[in-house]
C-alpha cells in the first residue's frame, strides 16, 4: 500500500473525459513522477490530490486512510501557474501565507528568516512581488510551499522561470526535504530532473495510465538489443565476422580505438558477439544502451496516439 493512493479515478468535464481510472501508488519518503504531454490530465489529477475538485468515481486514500478535507494541512502544493498577490510586499505576503497553514507568527518569522537567509533573497523583504524576477518569486513561492513542512509535497514546473544555478539550488532543497521524510509528487517536462530525481513514475496521456513503476525498470522494460562498444583491434576482420548478427548504428574511429553502437540481430547472445570482438581485439567496454525518459515518453505517447487512430 502506497503512503497516497488514487485508484480507479474518473474525471468527465462536459464532453471531455479527464481521467478515465488513472491508478497512481506513491511510496513513502519517495519522489513520485507525474508525467504526460499537455492536456493528458495531470492537473486536474493533482486539483483532485488537492481536494480542489473531486472525482466522479475512485478511491483516494493518505496514510492508509481515506483522504480527508482536514489533510489539506499535511500537503504542500507549488502550482504550474503561481499565485502571489502583485501588489503587496513579499514578506508581509510570505507571513500571512504561512499562518493560513497554521504556523504561529514567530514561528513563521523564524523559518521565513532562515528560508531567506539560504536563498539570498533576505533585501527583498520589504519589496512588492511586481518588483521581482520571475525567479525570485519562484523562490517566494517554493519557500512558502514547503514552510510549514507539509507530510506530502506536489510540484508541477518546479524550475520553471529558474536558470541553472537556481534550478540545482532547488533540486538541491528537494532532496534534503524527501531525506527528511517528506513524499513528493513531481510533475514536469524536464526528463533530465526526473532521471535525476524520480525514483518512480507514471505516464499519462488523454486520461489513461500508459506506463507506470519504478523508473529503473521502466527504462531497462523499454531497452533494445542496442549495444555500445569501445574496440582496439583489427576493424575489418571485426564487422566481417559479425556482419550477420548485427545492423551498424554508429560507427567512429579516433587514435586507434573504434566505437561502435550496434542492433544484436535475432536470438544472439552477447557472449556470442563478445568472443568474436576478443579474436579481432581488444574490447576496451561492451554496455547495453538504456534509453532516457525523454526516449521513452515520445516513444510511448507516439505509439499511444498511433493506436487511438
Amino acid at each position: 500500500m502506497g503512503y497516497f493512493v488514487a485508484k480507479d479515478i474518473v474525471k468527465q468535464y462536459s464532453n471531455h473525459l479527464a481521467l478515465d481510472k488513472v491508478n497512481i501508488s506513491v511510496p513513502k519518503g519517495s519522489i513520485y513522477g507525474l508525467l504526460g504531454p499537455n492536456g493528458a490530465g495531470k492537473t486536474t489529477l493533482i486539483r483532485i490530490i488537492n481536494q480542489i475538485t473531486a472525482p466522479d468515481s475512485g478511491e483516494l486514500k493518505f496514510r492508509g486512510e481515506k483522504l480527508k478535507p482536514e489533510d489539506v494541512a499535511y500537503i504542500g502544493y507549488l502550482p504550474e501557474e503561481r499565485g502571489l498577490y502583485k501588489k503587496m510586499k513579499v514578506g508581509e505576503q510570505a507571513l500571512y501565507l504561512a499562518q493560513l497553514k497554521g504556523l504561529q507568527r514567530q514561528e513563521a518569522l523564524k523559518r521565513l528568516k532562515k528560508w531567506f537567509q539560504k536563498f539570498e533573497i533576505e533585501p527583498w523583504w520589504n519589496k512588492k512581488v511586481e518588483e521581482l524576477s520571475k525567479g525570485m518569486q519562484q523562490k517566494v513561492q517554493f519557500i512558502i510551499t514547503v514552510l510549514h513542512e507539509p507530510k506530502l509535497l506536489i510540484f508541477d514546473e518546479p524550475f520553471s522561470g529558474f536558470d541553472p544555478i537556481n534550478t540545482a539550488l532547488v533540486k538541491k532543497e528537494i532532496l534534503k526535504i524527501r531525506k527528511k521524510g517528506a513524499t513528493i509528487i513531481f510533475s514536469t517536462h524536464d526528463m533530465g530532473s526526473v532521471e535525476e530525481l524520480c525514483d518512480n513514475i507514471t505516464l499519462i496521456d488523454n486520461g489513461k495510465t500508459l506506463i507506470e513503476g519504478p523508473i529503473d525498470k521502466v527504462r531497462n522494460d523499454y531497452a533494445s538489443n542496442r549495444y555500445e562498444i569501445i574496440f582496439e583491434g583489427n576493424v575489418n576482420l571485426l564487422t566481417a565476422s559479425l556482419s550477420h548478427l548485427y545492423k551498424i548504428v554508429e560507427n567512429q574511429s579516433k587514435n586507434g580505438l573504434t566505437s561502435l553502437t550496434i542492433d544484436l540481430m535475432g536470438d544472439i547472445s552477447t557472449n556470442d558477439v563478445l568472443n568474436i570482438l576478443l579474436q579481432a581485439g581488444q574490447v576496451r567496454s561492451f554496455n547495453k544502451v538504456i534509453p532516457g525518459m525523454n526516449e521513452i515518453f515520445i516513444k510511448v505517447v507516439k505509439d499511444s496516439k498511433i493506436q487511438e487512430k
